[in-house]
């Protein structure tokens, strides 16, 4: 035996290997992400690889696609607020099962056809709401903005949700000056370390803080 992989290549798709990278990136993270590596995951040469795809970067495109379809579509001519709401909600659930997106998910230059679907159907809530093309684009943003901002703190958090924080507190606090910082020591005691406090709850109230505030600029907008 050679210890070479079988090669399964006669069925090797696209979409296959395409597949075989989110696993692969979801198990040991995106550094560990190379054309030979998907190609031993799926028992082939690396070489069969580029019968399919032109390089890691078609991959990762492919990757990104993947992401953008499991996020919620919203209904062009439905409730929008509902729709967005749904959408963001769903966003963060997906990337939490895939945290190695979080940095790729609008940096792919060649977008695949999910994407695009994803955002026209984003843009077309939007416009069928009445938000004119400006505010539309602040909206797009600013919501954006919201879903990765806090999914990149949410990721980076030093303990996992639900942990016991009392002994990181005090460590936390054991160290600050006595008398100094009163309102971090305030907050750190009085609720992020309070029972039940979990700083993932935060997302959908600050998700309705923005949701509320573009529906003000609408109203305005349309009173205007």
């Amino acid at each position: 035996m050679s210890g070479r992989p079988r090669s399964r290549s006669t069925g090797l798709t696209r979409a296959a290997i395409v597949a075989a990278a989110v696993e692969l990136a979801d198990q040991e993270g995106i550094a560990a992400l190379s054309m030979r590596a998907v190609a031993r995951r799926l028992g082939v040469e690396a070489m069969s690889l580029y019968h399919h795809v032109a390089n890691k970067e078609a991959i990762l495109d492919g990757m990104v696609d993947v992401v953008h379809a499991e996020f919620h579509a919203p209904v062009p001519g439905a409730e929008w607020r509902s729709e967005l709401r749904r959408r963001s909600v769903s966003a963060r659930q997906a990337i939490k099962r895939h945290p190695w997106a979080l940095g790729l998910m609008d940096s792919r230059r060649n977008s695949g056809w999910e994407t695009l679907l994803h955002h026209d159907a984003v843009l077309g809530c939007l416009r069928e709401a009445g938000f004119s093309l400006t505010l539309t684009g602040h909206a797009f943003a600013v919501i954006d903005a919201h879903l990765y901002g806090f999914l990149l703190q949410e990721l980076a958090l030093p303990f996992e949700p639900g942990a016991d924080l009392a002994a990181l507190g005090e460590q936390i606090l054991s160290a600050l000056p006595e008398g100094q910082l009163p309102y971090f020591r305030e907050f750190t005691l009085e609720q992020a370390l309070q029972p039940g406090y979990d700083f993932g709850d935060e997302f959908e109230v600050t998700l309705d803080l923005v949701l509320d505030a573009l529906a003000r600029r609408l109203a305005e907008e349309s009173d205007g």
